[in-house]
């Protein structure tokens, strides 16, 4: 399964942004998918997971209650709904799958940058 991310750019603190992540070339159903992010000079971090089916999500703690995982599996696609951003938030944001669980990540996105100004 390929993931092609979207939706990154600049905004402004207190703003909103979605990112999308479409997965293509097999059953995204078959898979967990998260968001994750690294940004300037430190490592990749966990942001926000969704189920299979859709029904469990889990965030980061420095996320939860401002963004909102979601996915739908008809159309092959997951997605983060960012609001309240702050310029902490500035990062590369990568979206994952994975059948097996966290510790083992299938695939990887390409990132797409969100830039937040204060």
């Amino acid at each position: 399964v390929q993931l092609q991310a979207s939706g990154g750019g600049l905004v402004q603190a207190g703003g909103s942004l979605r990112l999308s992540c479409l997965a293509s070339g097999g059953t995204v159903s078959s898979y967990a998918m998260g968001w994750f992010r690294r940004a300037p000079g430190k490592v990749r971090e966990f942001v926000a997971v969704v189920s299979r089916s859709g029904d469990l999500t889990r965030y980061a703690d420095v996320v939860k209650g401002r963004f909102t995982i979601s996915r739908d599996n008809a159309k092959n696609t997951v997605y983060l709904q960012m609001n309240s951003l702050k310029p902490e938030d500035t990062a590369v944001y990568y979206c994952a799958i994975t059948s097996k669980g966290w510790g083992t990540v299938d695939n990887w996105g390409q990132g797409t940058l969100v830039t937040v100004s204060s």
